[in-house]
């Protein structure tokens, strides 16, 4: 079965012979300028910040541009197939849409509107514990889609096993645990605007509908937010965890777990060692440690390390079809791609996320076409040249 996805590059030319042009640019490296003059300065830079003096978002970028692809010739590869399967779900192309919270900042619809626009596509969508809608509403929303659960993992047992007993039941097949963020790092965008959506109670629908979580309060969410605010909030930030508490998701949790935020093979090989199924090579797009290592230059070590025992994910800077093809080439099985979309949802709700999903997606199945690849097995380290 050949790949359609390139076929939207002909559907945009088509549409302005009748003088239609794209809702929003086709452009990946312009999404964000979009989006910053939709935006109220808050959300926008909520969203598009990063830790510090942003030298770890900047690395993210300039790890990509310093790797090239080198295009083979007469390779046989006018019909493409992307499709895969990673951790049992199948995958009309080796991408995700990676967790993002608080995306009724971005657009009124939020993760109702993403998970509508990802079943549309059949790509798998990472839901985040700070969403603004619930586990059940964003379920309902994906219909029969592919979707995965992120968990920030809260310090109370009670509330985390029926969270996680919930998106179970919701039919959520694979358990991403976020690492890297068990407490906020310092980021001047947020702090200069003294912006942090959770305190004023976006991006708490999950925990505010939990039973376990209201059974711990006085009067409910609805009556008094403000004591649930300060309830959740150090509930799921401000503890450090150890690799001996993995047990613990393991027994509350059937499915795959995956772990996000390894950066060292050390950490990656105590993941498989624990009997994780999966690491997500990231840096959180930059938005936790300032002046870390860009996750694409540490990509290679870790799939080398374990990428023969459980499944390698990468994300931290994907913006195009060929930051896609790059990771691939350096061992990651599948790629989860943020800020795209959510400034897509800002710029058009459900049909903007679908929008940068599909240019996403032809951008990558042209570019695997015409660098001499068929599928996504195929791009290795010798598909790329270093500087």
């Amino acid at each position: 079965m050949g790949s359609t996805f390139g076929a939207y590059q002909s559907e945009i030319y088509l549409n302005g012979l009748d003088g239609r042009l794209p809702p929003f640019t086709t452009d990946p490296t312009a999404l964000e300028d979009s989006a910053r003059e939709r935006l109220e300065p808050g959300p926008f830079r909520y969203v598009a910040g990063a830790a510090g003096s942003g030298a770890t978002a900047r690395a993210n970028r300039e790890a990509f541009d310093r790797r090239r692809i080198v295009p083979r010739m007469l390779r046989d590869a006018t019909v493409r197939d992307l499709r895969t399967t990673v951790l049992g779900t199948e995958m009309p192309a080796p991408v995700l849409l990676a967790p993002v919270g608080v995306q009724s900042i971005l657009h009124p619809d939020g993760e109702l509107a993403t998970a509508r626009a990802a079943t549309s596509l059949g790509v798998p969508m990472v839901l985040s514990t700070a969403s603004s809608h619930t586990i059940e509403d964003v379920a309902g929303a994906s219909g029969d889609g592919p979707r995965w659960y992120q968990l920030y993992w809260p310090n109370d047992d009670e509330v985390c096993v029926s969270i996680l007993g919930r998106a179970r039941a919701a039919g959520f097949t694979t358990l991403v645990v976020t690492l890297d963020t068990w407490t906020l790092a310092w980021r001047p965008h947020d702090l200069d605007l003294s912006y942090l959506p959770f305190i004023r109670g976006v991006g708490t629908a999950i925990p505010f509908s939990d039973p376990a979580f209201r059974a711990g309060l006085a009067k409910s969410p609805e009556e008094d937010p403000i004591s649930a605010v300060l309830r959740w909030v150090p509930m799921f930030t401000g503890t450090d965890r150890s690799w001996d508490r993995l047990p613990f998701l393991r027994e509350h949790w059937d499915g795959p777990i995956v772990l996000k935020g390894i950066q060292h093979p050390d950490d990656a090989r105590r993941a498989a060692d624990a009997g994780m199924d999966g690491i997500v090579v990231s840096n959180h797009g930059g938005r936790q440690v300032d002046g870390a290592v860009a996750s694409l230059d540490v990509l290679p070590e870790i799939a080398e390390a374990v990428g023969d025992r459980i499944e390698v994910l990468f994300d931290s800077g994907v913006r195009t079809g060929a930051d896609v093809l790059k990771a691939l080439a350096l061992g990651a099985r599948a790629v989860l791609v943020g800020r795209p979309y959510a400034y897509g949802l800002a710029l058009g709700g459900e049909d903007g996320v679908r929008h940068v999903l599909r240019g996403l997606l032809a951008d990558l199945d042209l570019t695997l076409g015409l660098s001499g690849h068929r599928s996504p097995a195929e791009p290795s380290p010798d598909s790329l040249r270093y500087g």
